[in-house]
């Protein structure tokens, strides 16, 4: 599997990517007529030929035995701070699983440091849990939600945050120090999701091997409740940490 610039001679298999993507990821939320309006409008020959040699678009395709089985498409949005968004990630359904979506957010990731961005965003309906998860999986905290219109129907949208240091680097771990004076270490990229936010690992050092607890990406609480259940709630807003498969019974 190899990953390289898209051309205008992927735009045909990047809308097939796209329509069973979101069909796989939707269909469940969505009606699949307006699944496909929708992707024929934002992967219509002339869009996707507008994007592909806009250079201030990055559109990465993921490409298996000469099929694209997967994209990635960001931008660098300018304002009080630059923000590299992360417009869209697919991959076509019989691929996922392989690890595709994290080679292409990782390559997405390196072009956008490249330009500069201070922070990185993606974001994902909230029908889409499998997606929502990926993001927490990878580091990203969940910093807002908002109302869009897909067709004539209104959904809610999740937007995930990477932060990034003054070298353009992601920040993995963070340093903080609580009330009592103790310093700790924050995990970005060991998450859990949450009903409202992930809850990332803290530790004691820096080396992560002495377990402190969790923190709420939510609001940044420390002041977490554990069980022997494995079940994770935030004592000052209530996210909670969702069920596992083996514990949804006993909930």
């Amino acid at each position: 599997m190899d990953l390289r610039d898209a051309t205008t001679s992927d735009i045909r298999q990047i809308r097939t990517v796209a329509n069973e993507s979101m069909k796989a990821s939707y269909r469940h939320a969505i009606d699949e007529e307006t699944i496909e309006e929708a992707v024929e409008g934002w992967y219509g020959d002339d869009t996707l030929s507008e994007w592909l040699t806009d250079d201030a678009v990055e559109f990465i395709v993921a490409v298996d035995d000469g099929d694209v089985v997967g994209f990635v498409q960001s931008y660098v949005s300018e304002g009080r701070e630059t923000v590299g968004e992360i417009d869209w990630l697919h991959v076509i359904p019989d691929h996922r699983g392989e690890g595709i979506g994290s080679q292409l957010l990782k390559r997405a990731e390196q072009e956008l440091t490249t330009r500069g961005v201070d922070r990185i965003e993606g974001s994902v309906l909230a029908d889409n849990e499998a997606g929502a998860d990926f993001y927490a999986e990878q580091g990203f905290e969940r910093t807002d939600d908002r109302r869009i219109e897909i067709g004539e129907e209104s959904f809610e949208e999740q937007t995930y945050t990477q932060r990034l240091d003054d070298e353009g680097e992601r920040i993995i771990t963070e340093e903080r120090t609580l009330d009592d004076g103790r310093t700790v270490y924050i995990a970005y990229d060991d998450a859990v999701r949450g009903s409202k936010a992930p809850f990332y690992a803290v530790y004691m050092n820096p080396e992560e091997n002495e377990r402190y607890g969790w923190m709420c990406g939510e609001d940044q609480s420390f002041d977490i409740a554990m069980d022997t259940m494995d079940r994770i709630e935030c004592n000052s807003c209530g996210n909670k940490r969702k069920a596992a498969r083996w514990d949804a019974a006993y909930l």
